[in-house]
């Protein structure tokens, strides 16, 4: 069967809740899993293989700046030495796709605070990047 581009999600269709709260100024969010390897050479074998042994959890929100809601929820925290943590959610619901994708990040640490970044002339955006430990999809987009 062959896909219909009307039915590839759009991004503009995507939501982001932080804590439960939704952040209406996210223009973006990325979250990857990243399989860490070892490489594990095989006695007469050419081509060596590889084992997994780790996983690494990363991504981002990127955000217009209309406030400054990462200042308030990370900054004094962090200035004070707290490891603090959030749960996210995506949400990527278009219309016309076959359904809709929700997947909740949990124990998020944001890596950076940009107390300021800005240019004549342009919007401004910030890129939030993070680690997370947990991830589960509360909805999946079916195959057909």
């Amino acid at each position: 069967m062959s896909v219909s581009a009307k039915r590839v999600a759009s991004g503009t269709w995507g939501k982001v809740w932080l804590d439960g709260e939704l952040v209406s100024e996210c223009y973006g969010c990325k979250a990857v899993i990243k399989a860490n390897k070892e490489k594990v050479p095989i006695c007469g074998q050419m081509i060596q293989d590889n084992k997994v042994t780790h996983l690494e959890a990363t991504g981002s929100v990127k955000l217009y700046k209309a406030s400054s809601r990462m200042a308030r929820l990370i900054g004094d925290r962090i200035k004070s030495g707290r490891d603090v943590r959030f749960t996210v959610i995506s949400n990527l619901d278009d219309p016309d796709a076959y359904g809709a994708e929700r997947v909740v990040l949990t124990g998020v640490s944001f890596d950076d605070l940009t107390l300021a970044d800005w240019e004549a002339g342009k919007l401004g955006q910030v890129e939030c990047p993070f680690t997370y430990t947990d991830y589960n999809f509360l909805d999946m987009i079916p195959e057909d």
